[in-house]
């Protein structure tokens, strides 16, 4: 079984789909992943959904930042699996439900990590239909790459620092993100 870091980025937004409750009507543009058995970060491209859905298939846990929110419905619905049978980690989920309220990627990398994105999520969309492939996969990518070093440090030290109050203050949330791996998933 393989543990995943996740990101997945569309071609369209909200609006043009009608709103957050058409969720999965969004069409996906490219799928950032970083696989720790293969230790290396993958691209997918929506062309290539067929090799995602393999690797996806031998997954043992998915972690992502507002994966439950956005980036699994999606990929349920446009290949046709179940990655709800999968343990996952959502870090903003986890965040969320100690504090009682979210927080952007940007700032929880920032304040960690000492390091932000690189875009925007409505950049992603622009890039796609600029054709700008590359920036689209780098965006994603450095994405991946932040939530994987999140995911890392939040596990080794046992919390992270989460800035609330619109940054004016920071929080320490503690995890407890101990390896949870089933044995098989249910495809």
């Amino acid at each position: 079984m393989d543990k995943l870091v996740i990101d997945i980025e569309t071609k369209n937004t909200f609006q043009d789909v009608g709103g957050y409750q058409n969720l999965t009507d969004l069409l996906i543009s490219f799928v950032g992943v970083y696989s720790y058995k293969q230790d290396a970060y993958l691209s997918f491209f929506e062309h290539e959904l067929e090799d995602l859905k393999k690797l996806l298939q031998n997954a043992g846990l998915i972690i992502g930042f507002s994966i439950n929110r956005f980036d699994l419905p999606i990929l349920n619905k446009h290949l046709n699996i179940n990655l709800n049978a999968i343990d996952n980690i959502d870090i903003l989920d986890d965040i969320e439900a100690k504090l009682g309220h979210r927080v952007g990627l940007d700032w929880l990398s920032q304040t960690n990590l000492k390091v932000g994105k690189s875009a925007h999520g409505l950049d992603a969309i622009k890039f796609y239909k600029e054709g700008r492939l590359e920036d689209l996969k780098n965006y994603c990518l450095q994405d991946v790459k932040i939530t994987k070093d999140l995911y890392e440090l939040g596990k080794k030290q046992g919390h992270l620092l989460v800035p609330t109050n619109y940054g004016a203050e920071i929080a320490k949330v503690e995890f407890n993100w101990q390896e949870r791996m089933p044995l098989q998933t249910l495809f």
